[in-house]
């Protein structure tokens, strides 16, 4: 009996002192919660004074309960507290303590709007190494969170940061970047101490850079005070009276300046009086630091007496109590862990089920997007054939000078189209892995010029220099695919020219090393124009992406060169890389191996149309098989304008008919038309006159044919729409390849 007696006071104290222990924890965190909250809320209306009381009632609560997780948050009010009524230094010691434990605790969100603070405080003590630093850190971690909200306070303190600095462009854009994240997000405080900060940037940035800038900044100091007003933001307003001064001072009103920087001084002096008020307050957590002593002197003798009353059979009977608590809570989380292991492989068997679909679904899709872009494609082709056609014959009936220009601009309209297009089909084919990479001897040097001779005109338009840094140790012959490098090169220029006005353009390409007969070039090319953001630098290489709506709108374009220039680097085993920055440019490059080559063969089997003698071409007589009447009237124009003879035949029955009637030099055929088709009718011809040239001349994604088109037995493929030259060259060298004589 005695045993039990000795045992049951036990449990009730086990009950009393857990449900005692259970309790207050929970009130004093309630408390502790309510403090905060309510000094967060007068934060936030501008009481200062009562913030500081409520704060400082939270952080004695929070430290004498010791919930360090409280404390922190609370903390951080108060360093915030001390940064608005700009106790700078206070508030950064107080930041970097925070800092300090927040990195112990691995608190990475926490930790990086700490980090935000601290640059904050760092541009108002002038510290611009420190402050920068301190954004780096955030603006790492907001950005691989995609965390836009935060990041937006970032890019304020950037902005802020900038203006100190004096660089006024640059700041701009940094706070034009936030201002409609703050705008979304209803962060009132943060918006209008932006657009004060904007106001203040356009006011002093220089008229090339920001065309009407007083006119801008009394726009934005006005959607300021809009905000500011509604909210009785006490700071901001203050704030405003400074940069209403500096406006009155540029419009040459000196007595209204005045007025507004004595107001400024006033109440300026009026807030920092607060501040003191404040302090007598107890918002210097230090001064507490007896009172949180004697707490925890009190709670350790309390715990000592305690120790000493619990002599060792009790203690050995709560050990046994505790093991077997702790054995059947054990007992208890193995079953239920089993359990929810059994679900968790039933839902990832259906996971890897949807995944299957899903795949299944994403290839049959792929498949129709590339069948789709192919009719398309020859959809938009065969009219625009008919634009090009005819724009080429009326430029050569010499037209008057005005309607010179309008044709001049119609054909400028047509070969972008179709630029656009053969980019369109360049990334399907990318995408589908259908392109191969060739190896043929060239000179890069000669391509590099080829490159910036095709470019210039685009950057005198646009007001650019192009620089071209070339190490003359690189071998002069190499073996690669020169046609895809000229590709890439076309467009990383041509991206860095269309995004620069009045600027440079940097082309560098450095040997990193030769062995065996192998060398490693390093490509960059840089610019000094409006720059990416960190956010849009993830998804500049995907298709049909821009930096933003807004370059969209300024400067044109589909968002494809980029893509195209990752797949085809892909494709030759190397990468693309990008450095950028708001307002001061961008730089790409790349590393690319190429062997050295014994022999040079780039131009052994070319011929410009200058080398052409057309003459050689008259009186040859021409077979054109086309069903479109409209493109069969621009051959056969194009072709009788060179004295050339010319049949035409709607179809592919007729045509087989015309060549067994008729004796031809050459056959133009179309691939798509009624009855058979060119495909068909070139197979039949063949039976019975193996040797006639024939060149399809066709709209169709030929790249994608070519074997199909050789076997049917083409000689020779010319894609719809062509450049006239080049459409007579391979006529002329269809002939001479066939060894047919011609006469001049």
């Amino acid at each position: 009996m005695k045993k039990y007696k000795t045992i049951a006071p036990l449990w009730l104290l086990f009950l009393i002192s857990s449900s005692v222990f259970s309790q207050q924890p929970k009130d004093t965190l309630a408390l502790i919660q309510k403090y905060h909250a309510e000094g967060r809320a007068f934060v936030q209306n501008q009481v200062f004074d009562e913030a500081i009381i409520s704060l400082s009632k939270a952080n004695k609560l929070a430290f004498a309960s010791k919930n360090t997780e409280e404390q922190l948050q609370v903390e951080f009010s108060i360093a915030q507290l001390h940064y608005y009524l700009r106790n700078y230094h206070k508030a950064e010691k107080e930041a970097k303590k925070i800092i300090l434990e927040l990195k112990k605790r691995k608190k990475e969100k926490e930790l990086a709007e700490a980090y935000t603070l601290l640059g904050l405080i760092n541009i108002q003590l002038n510290k611009f190494p420190q402050a920068e630093e301190a954004l780096k850190q955030a603006d790492n971690w907001f950005t691989k969170t995609n965390d836009e909200k935060n990041r937006a306070n970032v890019l304020l303190g950037y902005g802020i940061l900038e203006l100190k600095k004096h660089n006024y462009k640059v700041a701009i854009n940094y706070l034009d970047a936030a201002i409609p994240i703050f705008e979304v997000n209803d962060l009132f405080y943060h918006e209008a101490y932006a657009r004060l900060s904007k106001s203040e940037a356009l006011l002093n940035s220089n008229s090339n850079d920001v065309p009407n800038g007083l006119q801008q900044s009394k726009q934005s100091l006005q959607k300021a005070l809009t905000i500011i007003d509604a909210n009785a933001f006490v700071k901001l307003k203050i704030d405003s009276y400074k940069i209403e001064s500096y406006i009155a001072l540029k419009e040459n009103n000196y007595t209204l300046a005045e007025e507004n920087m004595a107001i400024y001084e006033q109440k300026n002096d009026s807030l920092y009086q607060v501040f003191l008020s404040a302090i007598s307050k107890g918002i210097d957590s230090e001064g507490d630091a007896g009172y949180y002593s004697e707490i925890i002197d009190k709670q350790q003798t309390d715990l000592d007496k305690q120790r000493r009353s619990i002599n060792f059979g009790k203690m050995t009977t709560g050990l046994s109590i505790a093991l077997i608590v702790i054995l059947s809570l054990l007992t208890l989380s193995l079953y239920k862990n089993n359990n929810l292991r059994a679900k968790a492989n039933d839902l990832l068997q259906d996971k890897n089920n949807e995944l299957q679909l899903a795949k299944e679904k994403a290839e049959k899709a792929s498949l129709a997007k590339a069948q789709f872009l192919s009719t398309i494609t020859h959809e938009l082709r065969t009219p625009l054939y008919a634009v090009t056609g005819l724009t080429h014959l009326l430029l050569e009936e010499n037209p008057k000078p005005d309607q010179k220009e309008h044709l001049n601009s119609l054909k400028f309209s047509g070969e972008y189209l179709l630029s656009l297009i053969n980019n369109i089909l360049d990334l399907n084919k990318l995408e589908a892995n259908k392109v191969e990479i060739e190896k043929t001897s060239f000179d890069l040097k000669k391509r590099l010029n080829d490159v910036l001779i095709a470019l210039k005109k685009t950057a005198d338009d646009k007001k650019n220099n192009l620089h071209l840094e070339y190490d003359e140790t690189i071998p002069n012959k190499l073996a690669g695919d020169p046609l895809k490098l000229s590709q890439i090169l076309i467009n990383l220029i041509g991206n860095s020219l269309k995004f620069t006005q009045n600027g440079d353009v940097f082309i560098r390409i450095k040997k990193m090393k030769e062995i065996n007969n192998r060398v490693l070039l390093h490509f960059e090319i840089e610019d000094n124009g409006v720059g990416i953001s960190k956010k849009k630098q993830k998804s500049i290489f995907e298709s049909f992406s821009q930096a933003s709506l807004q370059i969209n709108r300024k400067f044109g374009g589909t968002g494809l060169g980029l893509a195209i220039v990752k797949n085809l680097l892909e494709l030759m085993g190397s990468k693309i890389q990008l450095e950028s920055q708001l307002g001061k440019g961008s730089k790409f490059w790349f590393d690319i191996n190429f062997a050295v080559s014994e022999e040079y063969s780039e131009t052994k089997d070319t011929r410009s149309a200058n080398e052409i003698d057309l003459t050689a071409l008259e009186n040859k007589k021409v077979l054109v098989v086309e069903d479109n009447k409209i493109n069969q009237m621009i051959t056969k124009k194009i072709l009788e304008k060179n004295k050339m003879v010319c049949d035409v035949a709607d179809n592919g029955m007729d045509a087989i008919k015309l060549v067994k009637e008729n004796e031809y030099d050459i056959i133009l055929m179309d691939i798509h038309m009624p009855g058979i088709s060119g495909i068909e009718a070139t197979q039949d011809i063949r039976k019975f006159n193996k040797g006639l040239p024939i060149i399809a001349l066709t709209a169709v994604t030929i790249d994608e044919n070519l074997d199909d088109f050789y076997r049917a037995g083409f000689n020779e493929i010319i894609p719809k729409p062509f450049k006239t030259e080049e459409f007579f060259e391979k006529i002329y060298k269809t002939l001479e390849s066939r060894k047919m004589p011609i006469e001049g």
